[in-house]
């Protein structure tokens, strides 16, 4: 079960001037022993479990921009004080000049236990720029360093993982919405799509009748393992919400969907959630 508030990411976003709702997007493939994944939306505390099940114990916060923390000046704080203000121990490895000009790494790296992470994330503040990475116990000054180089330099097309040694996870997300992903667990992508549809459900929940919160189950792994194996790149929308059935109407796409092409008039399978009886139930579209 997973609690869904109101500030999620799908009940933050929207589509267009007409201000439709965020959909769901999907995307996965393998490359050099990593599951690289796409997809929206989500703040990255509502993936962080998911993505830290078989990571390393150690994660570093690589990069942070956030509008939550300003001096007076309306300059962002350092990492290291946001980590104090949320009440965080972590170590801090200084960034050199060499590397901080690269758009994808800050000015400092925040080193913490990955149990660490939930309540740095927690929902009194938005980072909209986040990358998370973990790293073997014990990385060294010259290995952060050395993983900084490997990150800096990557292209957007490649994986990063078979760069970084003993690396399990990456995580880069945007505006608590786009997000991507890369793990060597290959269990992760159905989990990942797993959560997203529960949230999605949630979203269409929470706020009825005057709820503030509402927590939902996730289907069972079996579900997005049948979306998977039917095709990489999925885009969802909430179809129906009566009472406590939510129907997800979820349609395949050729490649991953991106923000400004038009969402499928048809749908090939729809997801449906009774959250009384605490279960979902997938079956195709009716043409």
């Amino acid at each position: 079960m997973i609690e869904v508030e109101p500030h999620g990411a799908f009940n933050a976003n929207c589509v267009g001037l007409e201000r439709l709702p965020f959909p769901l997007s999907f995307s996965v493939r393998e490359a050099d022993g990593s599951w690289m994944i796409n997809a929206a939306a989500a703040r990255a505390g509502e993936l962080i479990d998911v993505l830290t099940r078989t990571a390393n114990h150690t994660v570093v916060v690589v990069n942070l921009a956030t509008t939550s923390f300003l001096h007076e000046d309306h300059q962002q704080w350092r990492p290291s004080l946001i980590a104090a203000e949320q009440g965080v121990d972590c170590t801090v490895h200084p960034v050199g000049a060499w590397a901080s000009g690269s758009i994808e790494l800050g000015e400092e790296f925040l080193v913490m236990h990955r149990d660490s992470l939930p309540r740095f994330l927690s929902n009194d503040w938005w980072p909209y720029e986040l990358l998370l990475v973990d790293v073997p116990a014990g990385a060294t000054p010259d290995q952060l360093d050395e993983l900084a180089l490997a990150i800096g330099t990557a292209t957007g097309d490649e994986p990063v993982l078979p760069r970084l040694d003993g690396s399990r996870f990456w995580f880069s997300g945007h505006d608590d919405c786009y997000l991507a992903i890369e793990s060597t667990d290959p269990a992760v992508p159905a989990s990942v799509l797993g959560r997203l549809l529960a949230l999605l459900a949630g979203s269409a929940l929470v706020g009825a009748d005057g709820v503030s919160s509402v927590r939902v189950p996730e289907p069972h792994g079996s579900l997005p393992e049948q979306l998977i194996g039917e095709s990489p790149h999925w885009i969802g929308v909430v179809g129906t919400a009566s009472g406590t059935v939510v129907t997800v109407k979820l349609s395949a796409l050729s490649r991953r969907w991106r923000l400004g092409q038009e969402l499928p008039e048809r749908a090939d399978q729809v997801a449906t959630l009774d959250l009384e009886r605490g279960v979902w139930h997938l079956a195709p579209a009716e043409s």
